[in-house]
């Protein structure tokens, strides 16, 4: 389905993306800061390392939670309206993450942050596609999602500085700023678009329907799963196996990021003029390099290598969230915001089965063998969506 063109905006639409963006730069860098984190929110919360690691699943919850339900509940807003709203729950959550008097608190002020997450990237989205040729959507997708990849390479180092400088809370304080930042941007630069006076929950919720936007969601919970299974790991990876020290996984870490940043800027061109293709490439291309880690895990310069050619494959989140505004029909709202749960599922897919193969005594670099078998089934997934779409084209 073709994103229509909105109303002409006052604003150049390369301000109106860049102001899309700064909120994925704050989504982006809370949600992978928070990792890096954990050791002193740890000792100040008063618990173990891994039940710290619940708050990362308290968020990762929210997101699953809040991006159907806000999109649906949002269906009769106005899109710059529900945007501004999104992100200031978002900066709440945040802002009271910081002052979080205990665990418990924590745990809910996490979830209360992962709630506008989904939401928020599904409808920016929308907005940014809807200001730019059909034949260049991908393009605008990438360029709000690009916020989140440069967050990998430049938010959360300084996250974790900021940590270690003036403790782990001012961290989320910064997040929390740059949301109310957005939501700012927002007002003064977005479209004035008014709502769509035919949209309703009942139909975003017909999205549901479409076995296309199933198999599209599940390419993305599983075949994105890969890439997470060797991102968790990645600093244990490299204690054990590449024999380096801690202070070396940041800038494993910023390759990682950079790839990413990269394949977000170079590949949407190509989707834009071969959508499933690109989509079947990006699958092949991570299979591969998933595969390759066990091998570049001895050294540290090939760790760099692989972490680069890992990111590139993130590129497919790209990809995929304009293929849902293919297949979405005229639930677009809540088949984009659907996109970051699924991602999320792939979020918590990886790591428990890369945990199981480590566990089962296959060592630390069994995490790439696992995010291969992964992505070869989102690439079966692809290959199921392709067949039935061949035979009868989305409407």
């Amino acid at each position: 389905m073709a994103t229509a063109i909105a109303d002409r905006p006052q604003a150049p639409v390369g301000l109106i993306h860049l102001s899309l963006a700064v909120g994925g730069f704050a989504i982006g860098t809370t949600e992978f800061a928070t990792m890096s984190l954990l050791p002193d929110m740890a000792r100040d919360l008063a618990v173990d390392a891994p039940t710290a690691g619940h708050v990362i699943s308290a968020y990762a919850l929210g997101v699953v939670v809040g991006a159907p339900t806000l999109a649906v509940l949002g269906a009769r807003m106005a899109k710059r309206t529900l945007l501004i709203v999104l992100m200031t729950l978002f900066a709440l959550g945040n802002a009271l993450s910081a002052f979080a008097p205990g665990y418990g608190w924590m745990l809910a002020f996490r979830f209360l942050s992962g709630l506008p997450h989904g939401a928020y990237f599904g409808i920016a989205t929308l907005v940014a596609a809807s200001l730019v040729d059909h034949g260049k959507r991908t393009q605008a997708v990438a360029r709000v999602l690009l916020g989140l990849t440069v967050a990998t390479i430049v938010g959360v180092p300084l996250a974790n500085v900021l940590g270690q400088v003036a403790g782990w809370r001012s961290a989320f304080l910064v997040v929390a700023a740059l949301a109310g930042l957005t939501a700012v941007l927002v007002a003064a630069f977005a479209p004035r678009g008014r709502a769509d006076p035919d949209a309703s929950p009942l139909r975003e919720l017909a999205a549901l329907k479409r076995a296309q936007v199933w198999l599209t969601l599940g390419v993305g919970a599983i075949g994105f799963g890969g890439l997470f299974a060797v991102y968790t790991y990645l600093a244990d990876t490299m204690a054990a196996v590449t024999h380096v020290g801690p202070r070396l996984v940041p800038v494993a870490l910023m390759a990682f990021g950079i790839g990413m940043t990269a394949g977000n800027l170079i590949l949407p061109r190509l989707a834009d003029r071969a959508l499933l293709p690109t989509a079947a490439g990006l699958l092949v291309w991570s299979a591969v390099a998933l595969a390759l880690w066990p091998l570049a895990a001895g050294t540290f310069a090939t760790v760099i290598v692989a972490m680069l050619a890992i990111g590139i494959g993130g590129a497919l989140g790209t990809v995929l969230q304009t293929r849902l505004m293919d297949v979405a029909g005229d639930a677009q709202a809540l088949a984009a915001a659907l996109n970051h749960s699924a991602f999320n599922t792939a979020n918590a897919l990886g790591p428990w089965l890369g945990g199981l193969a480590i566990a089962a005594g296959y060592g630390w670099t069994s995490t790439g063998w696992v995010g291969a078998a992964l992505a070869l089934g989102g690439l079966a997934m692809l290959a199921v969506s392709w067949s039935l779409e061949r035979r009868r084209p989305p409407v």
